[in-house]
């Protein structure tokens, strides 16, 4: 059992990572006391049910009331409102914390709401499945997955010490990088997948009758897995675009300069530029699987961890 890190802490939302983290604590006993909040009560009941808490609430500022940490688990978008009804509750020498997948934005929504006294560490567990709602939460979710850290100038050292135990203790790697560096790097490996995904099965919804049952039924690998990630949270992506706009479409425009190249070598025969350019991808493939982020073992989405979605999840991807 890892040592107990803070004695109170308050997760704001407690949806795939939200539950997920409670799972965490409950298992290495990194808090001494939990405080769950979430808007629907009948989420708040199951999350009651599952044993993810110690109090439960729909108000954010109670369950922040008294809290060492408090960590916002909720769609980028909200973070500035969620900061808002918290704020005035927060005891001096508290941290906050958040695990968006946008940083900068989150930064600027959020610290404007936070009185003096209090220490503001956002972060960004880069983990996840394309389930949500509290059931789909499991302890092992961060295990040997990084955390990204990004403290505004001028953080305190020990709080930003504290949260990364506190995530190294939840089983994950930690990284400190400023808020930009962090959009830029998750608008290529995460943010433009996912567009890519969207846009990929939303064509094939747009064919005709026929021809798309039978890219159902007949899909093969490559089609399965970008249906697995753009079945995640609508809400939570529409605000990871809207609220990293920039570094997006700095991507997209290089992507498209390179599909461009590619629709050439295809158009004109270039088979010599197609060998080239998929060999250096297969490089990129090799060098995540031997830093430890994959595995080469084959997964068609069967996870000893996959669920299937209970009554009023959404589906949401880390």
């Amino acid at each position: 059992m890892t040592e107990k890190i803070v004695n109170r802490l308050a997760l704001i939302g407690i949806g795939l990572i939200g539950s997920s983290i409670a799972h965490a604590v409950r298992k290495k006993g990194i808090a001494g006391e939990i405080a769950v909040q979430t808007r629907r009560a009948e989420t708040l009941e199951r999350a009651r049910e599952l044993n993810l808490g110690d109090t439960y609430t729909t108000d954010p500022a109670e369950a922040a009331d008294g809290a060492d940490l408090v960590i916002a688990c909720v769609p980028v978008g909200a973070s500035g409102a969620v900061a808002e009804a918290f704020g005035p509750a927060l005891k001096p020498g508290a941290i906050v914390s958040d695990v968006g997948s946008v940083k900068g934005s989150v930064i600027a929504q959020m610290a404007p709401h936070l009185p003096g006294g209090v220490h503001f560490v956002p972060a960004h567990p880069i983990a996840g499945t394309e389930y949500s709602g509290p059931d789909a939460g499991f302890a092992e979710l961060f295990e040997n997955r990084w955390c990204l850290l990004t403290p505004p100038d001028g953080t305190d050292p020990a709080a930003i010490e504290t949260v990364e135990r506190f995530w190294r203790g939840c089983g994950a790697m930690t990284e400190v990088m400023a808020a930009d560096h962090h959009d830029m790097v998750l608008a290529i490996t995460s943010h433009l997948p996912h567009l890519i995904a969207y846009n990929i099965v939303g064509t094939a919804s747009h064919l005709e009758d026929v021809l798309a049952a039978q890219v159902i039924k007949f899909s093969a690998s490559g089609f399965r897995d970008f249906t697995r990630i753009a079945a995640s949270d609508p809400t939570m992506w529409r605000d990871v675009f809207l609220h990293n706009r920039d570094a997006v479409l700095e991507t997209l425009a290089m992507f498209t300069e390179d599909l461009t190249a590619l629709q050439r070598a295809i158009r004109y025969g270039d088979g010599d530029l197609l060998f080239k350019r998929f060999t250096e991808t297969r490089a990129i493939r090799r060098g995540i699987i031997e830093i430890g982020q994959d595995t080469e073992a084959p997964d068609f989405g069967r996870s000893p961890h996959a669920r299937a979605p209970q009554d009023g999840d959404t589906l949401g991807d880390g």
